[in-house]
């Protein structure tokens, strides 16, 4: 089963953030349109397993990872065409050559870092291109390192470095909204210093541009980092939730009461006795 669309209309870290809430398993295949239309399509390939990201690649012919150790001359061309020899068909290369002794573990992480993060995060970039995601596609054995990358945490890397917001700008959050949580606890994922300044507005009762006044940077700057914390599920935006000063809670509180000892004589034309409970209530949570 394949699905495809275009990255106009499904960016592509909200197409990362379905397959690792889905867990799903199998290879994303992005398809870049170059600028001049007689220039051939670019294309990029990222494997799935179970929500996780387990290898990328420009091409098909399992060598990818491969030219990148041969590029940083952790191996010769000679010991590159013997590799299919020394390694089992159903082990990750990256993985073989450490048991071997060619690349020690700081080198498979550099080289997954390259591999996947970098290389990803370049993709983000894109103002124009294709997607399609196919579930019946083999585990590319000869393109892992056997290490893999959680996708929202990759989203959050790759947004941090984006330059060119073209593609995402009517994906930002209106400036007159506020932030609210969309879980119980602190996040798990590793947020920067702006982002977690931002967090802490996650109440819903600051708008986006009164926390870009109140941390004293540009709104942009508010609305993309509260982007990446949307686009990874951890906020919401909303209209902002007006806070009752304490006068008004008291206000209410005593017209509670006086509907309480007059409700049957003022059966017609009064607020209900919970309904006022129930609004009190409303904002008291909200201070």
């Amino acid at each position: 089963m394949a699905i495809s669309g275009l990255l106009s209309e499904l960016p592509l870290p909200e197409i990362f953030r379905l397959l690792q809430q889905g867990n799903k398993t199998g290879r994303l295949a992005i398809k870049a349109q170059a600028p001049n239309s007689s220039q051939p399509e670019q294309n990029f390939y990222i494997w799935f397993q179970q929500g996780l990201i387990i290898a990328a690649a420009n091409r098909l012919d399992g060598k990818g990872l491969l030219s990148i150790i041969q590029q940083k001359g952790w191996m010769n061309a000679r010991s590159v065409t013997r590799i299919t020899d020394v390694c089992a068909i159903n082990q990750p290369t990256g993985l073989c050559l450490k048991s071997q002794g060619i690349l020690e573990p700081e080198q498979l992480k550099m080289l997954f870092n390259y591999q996947v993060l970098k290389q990803i995060c370049k993709l983000f970039e894109l103002q124009n291109g294709s997607f399609e995601f196919e579930t019946k596609t083999p585990v590319p054995h000869m393109e892992m390192t056997g290490l893999t990358a959680i996708p929202k945490e990759v989203i959050l890397k790759g947004l941090r470095v984006l330059r060119n917001w073209k593609t995402l700008e009517d994906k930002l959050p209106e400036p007159t909204y506020a932030l609210v949580s969309k879980i119980n606890d602190k996040p798990q994922l590793g947020l920067n210093q702006l982002e977690w300044q931002i967090w802490e507005f996650t109440k819903g009762t600051v708008s986006i541009i009164a926390i870009a006044e109140q941390l004293g940077l540009p709104l942009e700057t508010i609305q993309q980092a509260a982007f990446r914390l949307i686009v990874v599920g951890l906020v919401e935006e909303v209209p902002v939730f007006l806070e009752a000063p304490p006068q008004q809670l008291h206000e209410l509180e005593s017209a509670m009461i006086e509907v309480e000892l007059d409700e049957q004589s003022k059966q017609e034309g009064t607020v209900s006795q919970s309904f006022l409970k129930s609004l009190v209530g409303f904002l008291k949570n909200r201070l």
